[in-house]
Order: structure tokens, then sequence, then C-alpha cells
């Protein structure tokens, strides 16, 4: 990447991750001491992975509508703070597994609020060309810090306690963050000033909601992630039960896994020319699956490391490649709400993973529960690839302006706008209008409308009326600033049935409450 932004940023989201695998490491191998049972140890990941599910849509909708440069920093900062008071803790010797379960979801927080301001970032200094690439690099940049930070972890539990991991966890954040204050990032206000957070957070959603193609991949990764966490969260009790198994084994398992994943995301580009999508995630599967059951059954840490090394190998091939999915299928005025809803469903799966396999550890013991979960994968990725069909087409989501904003005067009193636009058609061609018309509907509440009606005169068949609702003026001209260029070929398409002299005639009303 030549990007000079990129780099910083890159070398940003390496350190903060280097950050959240070493106190992951260290909380989890701190957990084993003080609440050694598979449950506490496995809601930890729960309670890491589980504010990401919380609080998504809220960080999405003030990364989409904030300074992202500012929230970024802040999210650092954040870390930085929960670290010091861990270690703080840890040293005075009040340390319990309720209250570790606790700060881990106060670390939680900012990362869930950290990951969809990134997430919309990398768009804005890379080219559409270059994302694929770029989010493969951010893999690597998460998967070697899942080397260098179990490494680190590991290196300061045995030589001087836990407590400094978190001591190091706060130094990085704190250089983190002052790195990212140095970028001289410009923030544009809107004209229309700065969207409402519960508005923000009902048309992110809205927008999710009304694409079949989102919702095909959310379903997607949440089915991965919730069987793929079955053996991270269950890794420390797996290096524990090996023959000298300490937290060196545990460090060495989870590097494995990390260098596999950066020679998958080296290979990305070969790999996506080899497999097409949908493909390449049921293979992803299948390799995680059958990797995860090697190591439940390994004797020896000689079998277990190749192993987890085609397990790491095949969660960045099925994550990457759904997640680039995502983002194309984003525009960039919602790319953080979506991408955040996006990590809710990998985070929140996560955390129903990592408790549910925890407690079948509990019942029948960690290999049966690792076997039954890759077994469950399979089956569940095979069952969604036929049963769950993405009917959404490749759009055009570049921002356009060629739809003029409507020159009035701004209402002087609020209140929820309507537009009216009347067509007349040839009865012909009805069905296909009223197919037109279905994504129409669509489209328009993925703008933000709050609702939309097709009303159809008894009298005069070829007259239809597309009623559209928002909630006020100043949101109505904001579903202007939302117009792509696959929003402009579907107008065209609309008033290509239109036969009236003229072209369709638009009236807008506010609404007496």
């Amino acid at each position: 990447m030549k990007s000079k932004v990129f780099r910083m940023l890159w070398l940003t989201w390496m350190a903060a991750n280097t950050c959240m695998w070493m106190n992951d490491v260290a909380s989890a191998w701190l957990m084993t001491s003080i609440g050694p049972s598979p449950l506490w140890v496995a809601l930890v990941q729960s309670a890491s992975t589980l504010p990401v599910f919380l609080l998504g849509v809220p960080s999405g909708a003030l990364a989409d509508t904030v300074d992202r440069k500012r929230y970024f920093m802040l999210t650092q900062f954040w870390v930085a703070g929960v670290a010091t008071i861990l270690c703080v803790v840890i040293l005075t010797g009040h340390l319990t597994a309720p209250l570790l379960l606790a700060l881990t979801f106060a670390n939680g927080v900012g990362l869930a609020m950290r990951w969809p301001v990134f997430a919309a970032i990398i768009p804005e200094v890379v080219t559409k060309p270059e994302l694929p690439q770029a989010l493969a690099l951010n893999g690597i940049a998460m998967n070697a810090s899942r080397i260098i930070g179990p490494l680190v972890a590991g290196a300061l539990i045995a030589s001087v306690g836990s407590a400094y991991v978190f001591v190091l966890n706060a130094v990085l954040s704190i250089i983190a963050g002052l790195t990212i204050w140095r970028w001289r990032r410009v923030h544009r206000e809107s004209p229309l000033g700065r969207e409402p957070l519960a508005s923000a957070m009902r048309v992110g959603v809205q927008y999710v909601l009304q694409s079949s193609r989102l919702q095909a991949l959310l379903l997607r990764i949440a089915l991965f992630f919730l069987h793929s966490t079955a053996v991270m969260a269950l890794l420390p009790l797996v290096a524990r039960g090996m023959p000298g198994g300490q937290a060196g084994t545990f460090t060495v398992l989870l590097a494995s896994m990390g260098a596999g994943a950066i020679v998958a995301a080296v290979l990305m580009p070969r790999i996506r020319v080899w497999l097409p999508l949908q493909p390449r995630v049921l293979v992803g599967t299948a390799t995680h699956a059958i990797a995860s059951v090697i190591v439940a059954f390994s004797p020896t840490i000689w079998l277990s490391v190749p192993a987890m090394m085609f397990a790491g190998a095949a969660w960045i091939t099925t994550a990457n490649s759904l997640t680039v999915a995502a983002q194309m299928a984003l525009p960039d005025w919602v790319r953080a709400r979506g991408m955040a809803i996006y990590q809710m469903a990998v985070m929140g799966s996560t955390a129903a993973g990592a408790a549910l396999w925890g407690q079948v550890a509990t019942w029948n013991g960690i290999a049966v529960a690792l076997a039954i979960s890759s077994a469950s994968s399979i089956v569940c990725a095979l069952v969604a690839q036929r049963t769950v069909i993405d009917r959404g087409t490749e759009e055009d989501l570049t921002p356009s302006q060629v739809i003029r904003v409507p020159q009035m005067q701004h209402p002087q009193r609020p209140g929820r706008v309507q537009v009216c636009v009347e067509y007349r058609i040839d009865p012909a061609r009805t069905q296909e209008f009223l197919a037109l018309m279905q994504e129409s509907r669509r489209s328009r509440l993925q703008q933000g409308a709050l609702d939309w009606q097709l009303l159809h005169d008894l009298q005069a068949p070829e007259h239809y009326v597309e009623q559209i609702i928002d909630p006020s003026w100043t949101e109505h001209l904001r579903r202007f600033d939302r117009i792509t260029a696959s929003d402009v070929a579907l107008r065209d398409r609309r008033l290509s049935f239109h036969v009236g002299e003229g072209p369709p005639r638009v009236t807008r009303y506010l609404l007496e409450e």
C-alpha cells in the first residue's frame, strides 16, 4: 500500500490488537488459577466479546456522525485506563473471578467502540480496488498480533507476573492514541448538522434489514463464529491438559494459529482466484472443523501445532471473505453502522459460542465439546448454503448528486414530511411495475424513510401514487445526501414506466399532529 495514512493506521491497528491479545491471554491464564472450571475460563471470552454485541449499533452510529479521528483516539485511552485498573487490582491482591470478568467486560467496551470506526476509516484512505488487499493486510496485523501478543504476554507472565502484561498494554494503548492524535484528518460536518444518535441507530438497523445480501452474510458469519470460537475459548484448558502444559504451551498454540492466518492472508489474492465466495466459505469452515478435532484429541504439541496453523489459515480465509463482501455491500454514509452490526453478529455469536461450548465441556469433557462443535459447524454451513440464497445484486454504491435537492422553504413547524410521487403507467406492464416498486421500497427505507406505501387509484387503473414518510424536513433532505449511483439507476427505471405528460408529479406535505 502506498498510502502513508494507511501505513500509520495499520501500525496503530497492529499495536491495538497486540494489546487485545495480551489482555486476553493474561486474563484467561489468570482465570485458570482463580476460577479453574471450564465455564469460568470460557466466560473470559464471553466477557471480552459481549460488549461488541451490546454496543455495536450505538458505536457504529457515533462513528458515522462524529469526528472519527477523535473517537478512535479516545477508544485507545479507554483501553489504557482499564489496563491500569487491572494492574493495580492484581498488585494489591484484590482480584477475584467476578472482578476479572467485569474488568474484561470493561476492556471489551473499548474494543466495541473502536472496531466500527476503524472499519469505516479504511475505505476513506484506500481506493475501492485496494480495499480487499487492505482488509487482508489488516488480517495480517491482527494475526501477527496473535503471535506477538501471546509471546510477549507469556514471557511477562513467566518472568515478572501477569500484572506487568497490563502495564505494557496501557503503555502501548497510550502510544497508539497519541499516534492517532497526530493524524491530520479534516472532519467535515454535514450542512444539515449532526444526525441525532437515535435516528442514526434506526437508519443503520433499517439499512441492514432491507438488504438481502447483508442478511445472508450476517447469518453465515454468525454460524461460523458460533462454532469456531470453541477452540479459542477452550484452548487454555487444552494447553494445560497436555504433557507439561504451561503458559508457554498455550502461547505456542496461539502463535501457531496466528502464523497460519498470516500465511493465508498473504495468499488471499490467489485464494480468491481459485475459489468463489460460497465454496471458499464452505472449505474454510470444513478445514477449521477438522483442525479443531485434531487439536482436541492430539496427545502431543507436535501434532497440535500444525493443526492450529491450518485452523488459523481457515479462520482468516473465511472471516476475510465474508468481511470484504460486507464492506462491498455498504455505501460510505452507513459503513460504520453496517460494519458495527456485522461485528455484533461476530461477537454475539462468539460470546454465545464460548458460553455454550464451555458448558458442553463441563458436562462432557473438552475433547467431546470440540468434536461436537466441529461436526455442527459443517452441518450448519451446508444447510445455510442450500437454504439461504443471496438474492442481492452487485450495486454501484458511489455517492451521486444527480438528483437535485428540493428548493423549498424550510417548514416553520417541526413534523413528519410526506412525499407523494404520482405515476401513470401502461396497465399491461402492471406486474413489472409492482416488482420494481418493491425495489423502490427497499431503497427508500434504506435511505432512512420512516414508511413507504404504494397507492392504486380504483377509478384510474393507470394511476399509482408512491408515498414516502420522513421523520422531519431535515431528515428528508438528509436522504438526498445518501443517494448512490444505484439509486439513480433505479430512479431511471421507475421513470421508464411513466407514460404521462411530463415527469411524475411530486408533492410534499407537512403532516399535522
